[in-house]
């Protein structure tokens, strides 16, 4: 029979349904990676979403058969210590692909639309001490007509560029595999990054990734240009990103991830109090439909997998 342990339940605020095999079920509230060996100490099949499971813990977990991950980034699992011992970890994919790009645009619109300087302006009541009928202290732009560059061009890189199009943008990718979708323009990523308005992050965080947008990738961006990540935190310097935004290096930046996350005090974005940033706390996948659909493809992906037929193995 097979033990369940999910080590951080209240990271997904969902109906979680019970596997069809015959098994026993822990659920955590949350798990500090000290309290990690302990808590998996006779599982066969473990859930994560954020909690890290390094290479330390799983030595000590010999019954460790499978790792679940309630989400779609696996970095915080040691993929090559369990490769070496056999235990299979699977993701779920494509479960925000609405949500995520919803979020997307969300950033953007309220950047273009200096929303947050205006909503400050009539808190401060000075539209009731305008002259005129409307205050006009901020500039608005729109986003027909501008370049929306995509970095990273998968299920959500496509669903962006979908919306992106709706509202009459011209779309850039910057991608390995060169798009087939009409209409939509390969280019290198600095030439994208020169010439895009909108600059989308849609990339997993890996050797390769980390740290792709620092002080020199912000210098070819327009002075206007908007730089919005949904991704990974630590796909951008944020210590360069700060100076760029409060130097007017580049125009804006609606940023959903930090690179850790619940994020230090001494982060340099969270110190920053200007219009052109706004900052979220890594919801943009957490709409209500996209987390019933994570928790049940977390269970089909479990029973895939004791029923020999595994599927979204990383």
């Amino acid at each position: 029979m097979h033990h369940i342990v999910f080590l951080d339940r209240d990271s997904l605020v969902a109906n979680v349904r019970r596997p069809r095999f015959e098994h026993d079920w822990t659920d955590y509230p949350g798990t500090e990676p000290a309290d990690v060996v302990a808590r998996l100490a006779g599982a066969t099949i473990a859930i994560t979403n954020k909690v890290p499971v390094r290479e330390d813990a799983i030595a000590q977990l010999p019954g460790l058969k499978m790792i679940a991950v309630a989400a779609t980034g696996t970095d915080n699992v040691d993929l090559a210590a369990c490769r070496a011992r056999g235990i299979a970890v699977a993701n779920i994919r494509n479960y925000s692909v609405v949500a995520v790009p919803e979020h997307v645009f969300a950033l953007m619109l309220a950047l273009r639309r200096n929303l947050a300087a205006y909503r400050a302006d009539v808190e401060a009541g000075r539209w009731e001490q305008s002259s005129r009928f409307c205050l006009l202290d901020h500039p608005i732009a729109d986003l027909a007509g501008s370049r929306l560059g995509i970095v990273g061009y998968g299920a959500l890189g496509q669903k962006v560029a979908q919306l992106g199009r709706a509202f009459g943008m011209r779309i850039a990718v910057a991608t390995r595999t060169p798009p087939q979708d009409p209409g939509v323009e390969a280019l290198p990523l600095e030439e994208l990054l020169r010439t895009s308005d909108v600059v989308s992050l849609h990339l997993p965080l890996n050797d390769q990734t980390r740290g792709m947008i620092g002080a020199r990738e912000l210098g070819l961006m327009k002075k206007n240009a908007l730089l919005i990540n949904t991704a990974r935190g630590g796909l951008v310097d944020e210590a360069a990103l700060a100076h760029a935004l409060a130097n007017g290096v580049i125009g804006g930046a609606g940023f959903d991830v930090l690179s850790k996350e619940p994020p230090a005090p001494d982060n340099p974005l969270l110190r920053l109090r200007l219009p052109n940033f706004i900052l979220t706390p890594h919801v943009a996948w957490a709409s209500a439909g996209a987390m019933q659909t994570l928790a049940d493809m977390l269970v089909d992906n479990i029973e895939a997998w004791a029923d020999g037929r595994p599927q979204n193995l990383v």
